[in-house]
């Protein structure tokens, strides 16, 4: 049970890290990033969620990596072997919090890349027969004037594209916020107790806990709010059409 539990939790975290990367090539290589691709990548990210959540929870049962029951206390614990607090702690949780910020800085900077490259042409003539091409210097907007008649297309706003990648990006950003305060309290003492032989009263070790598990409670409301996709995807889950 404690293995299953480790588990979850593990899958759970690095769930958010592929949905973390499929954001960030679906906006940094939206072109290349078909839905072929896209179904490929997703189907070996979750492969390799699972394979490697298998791996960091059911090592100390496989490999005898430290004691997986307590003689003391006559119960079944985590592995509180140091090397094996480490392993799991990194591999759980820090890891993958490296991975995420990472990519959410990457995000970050390619959305506020293309929003601030963004320009706006003007054309006006300069003779009936030719045309100058200039930078409009104040309205963001595109005049074509052809012989007496002129024509205004306002360009006011973010272009659709541009949404798009502020929404994935602000997503994005609250599911790592979300994801770092409900998930480090509980790491942080999950790598300190072993190593310094702390003691850490059982109610706040019950906290953290439920925090970190609070997590895999938000996470499915914060994709519905802010992704189409998931949210059709819940939907047709729970209410089969």
């Amino acid at each position: 049970w404690i293995s299953f539990d480790v588990l979850c939790c593990t899958a759970s975290i690095w769930n958010v890290t592929a949905i973390a990367l499929d954001r960030y090539w679906s906006i940094t290589r939206h072109l290349e990033y078909t839905l072929r691709i896209r179904r490929r990548i997703s189907n070996i990210m979750i492969a390799l969620t699972w394979a490697l959540s298998a791996f960091i929870s059911l090592a100390p049962l496989l490999f005898g990596w430290g004691e997986t029951y307590s003689e003391d206390s006559e119960e079944c614990q985590v592995s509180q072997e140091p090397s094996y607090t480490i392993f799991s702690t990194f591999g759980a949780f820090y890891l993958p919090l490296c991975v995420v910020l990472f990519v959410y800085w990457k995000i970050y900077k390619a959305a506020k890349f293309r929003i601030g490259s963004r320009k706006s042409n003007s054309i006006t003539p300069i003779t009936p027969e030719a045309l100058e091409v200039k930078e409009a210097a104040q309205q963001p907007q595109m005049v074509f004037t052809v012989r007496h008649a002129t024509v205004t297309f306002q360009t006011d706003g973010d272009t659709w594209r541009e949404q798009k990648e502020k929404k994935a990006a602000l997503m994005v950003g609250i599911l790592i916020g979300v994801f770092v305060l409900c998930w480090i309290p509980f790491f942080i003492t999950e790598l300190i107790n072993p190593l310094c032989s702390c003691d850490i009263p059982p109610i706040w070790k019950s906290i953290f806990l439920w925090l970190g598990y609070s997590n895999s409670f938000f996470n499915p409301l914060i994709y519905t709010a802010f992704n189409k996709n998931y949210n059709n995807a819940f939907r047709n889950l729970f209410f089969r059409q």
